[in-house]
This record gives C-alpha cells, sequence and structure tokens, in this order.
C-alpha cells in the first residue's frame, strides 16, 4: 500500500438507495425516511451481508472500511420493478417504498440504478404525523437548522440506523432489529434535547447539498 493512500477514498464506495416516487401518488417525506433507516438495517442484518457466508458479507466489510456514503434515488413506473429485480431489501412503510442494495464502487453502479435520478427528490411531509410505533424502535431526529431535500434526509437517515446498529448497546440493539428495525422521525422534541438523549450523532461528509461536518441527524433507541 502506498504511503498517501486513503482508503476512506480511494475509491469512493457507496450503498444505493431507490425510493417509488409514482407521479399520482408519490409517498410522504417523514415514512420514506423511516423506511430508508429500516431498509439500511434490514439489508446489514440480512445473512447474506451478516452471515459468514453471505455474498454480500465482502462487500459490506469493504464499504464500512471507508467513508459511509449513501446515494439516494427515485423510481417510478417501470423503473421501480427494474430496480426490484436486482439483488436487495425492500422495506414497505406507511405508503413508501424503499430498497437498499449491497454497497459498491460509484464507478460500478449496475446500469438500471445508474440511470435513476439523484438529485431533486424532495416530498411533502405527513399533514399529520403519526404517533411512534411500539417499542423498541429508533427515534431519529434531524437538525432543524439544515435544509435538506428528502433523498438527503433519506441517507441521513440511513446513516443514523447504521450508526445505531454498529455501536448501540448489544441487548438494545438485538431487541430493536428482532422487533423489525422500526424507525421514527421525532419532530416533537427540541433539538437540543434530542441530543443529549442521543446515543449517535451524524456528521455529513460535505459531498451534496451542505458543508462538511455539519451534524445532520441523532438517534437512540426506544426500548419501553
Amino acid at each position: 500500500m502506498r504511503p498517501d493512500h486513503d482508503p476512506l477514498d480511494d475509491p469512493p464506495w457507496a450503498m444505493q438507495l431507490v425510493v417509488r416516487a409514482e407521479k399520482a401518488d408519490p409517498p410522504k417525506h417523514g415514512a420514506v425516511c423511516e423506511a430508508a433507516a429500516t431498509a439500511v438495517v434490514m439489508l446489514l442484518t440480512d445473512p447474506r451481508a451478516s452471515g459468514p457466508d453471505g455474498e454480500w458479507r465482502e462487500a459490506v466489510r469493504e464499504w464500512e472500511a471507508r467513508r459511509i456514503r449513501k446515494v439516494t434515488r427515485r423510481a417510478r413506473g417501470v423503473r421501480w420493478p427494474e430496480a426490484e429485480a436486482l439483488p436487495g431489501v425492500t422495506v414497505e412503510h406507511a405508503g413508501a417504498q424503499v430498497r437498499a442494495f449491497p454497497p459498491g464502487p460509484m464507478s460500478d453502479v449496475p446500469p438500471e440504478l445508474a440511470k435513476l435520478q439523484v438529485a431533486g427528490l424532495d416530498l411533502a411531509d405527513e399533514e399529520e404525523p403519526g404517533p411512534p410505533p411500539q417499542p423498541p424502535y429508533a427515534a431519529i431526529a434531524l437538525n432543524p437548522d439544515v435544509t435538506i431535500t428528502t433523498g438527503k434526509a433519506a441517507a441521513q437517515f440511513g446513516h443514523a440506523a447504521q450508526l445505531l446498529l454498529r455501536q448501540g448497546r448489544r441487548k438494545d440493539v438485538a431487541a430493536w432489529v428482532e422487533g423489525g428495525a422500526r424507525a421514527h422521525l421525532v419532530r416533537d422534541l427540541p433539538w437540543r434535547s434530542c441530543v443529549k438523549r442521543a446515543a449517535v450523532a451524524v456528521r455529513d461528509g460535505g459531498f451534496t447539498e451542505i458543508p462538511p461536518g455539519t451534524m445532520t441527524a441523532v438517534a437512540w433507541i426506544v426500548r419501553e
């Protein structure tokens, strides 16, 4: 390995997330974020990723040795079943459908995904957000001082869920995953209170939309 080699950047890898966003009946912002968080955890805990002989295991290991990037894309019409035909994990939640795909080099994204639009996924939020799910679940809050699109927010939710999975207390994480890895967008607590409660915090890499190092999301697991 050459002295100046940086495994965080050379080459860049990412996990692709695809949101189904039909023109006639698009999903809501919060539901997409929550589904994205669950999809990331379900993929990372899938035997294909976590099992000793899992076909995705090496790709996940290689990706997690670099910067943890996620790219959110949108699909509608025939593009959605084309994306679903590729290996991955789909989560349906509150009218939203999000599919997570095994990570890989950004230079080698499958053509069915590479042609899907990245920028511009900005959906309306729920007019009357529902209550939190039954515990255990991941409570995830977005920084209200940072303006980001739904696509970017979904990626931040995925980051937060991944950090909880890898860094959270074992008993809490085990109960959360066993319960379906549900996630909830926290709207009713001040940001400062959320930061105090948080088990993990997401600081953005600055690749899109916002400056590097910005704290975008915090998360914790609610057990009761």
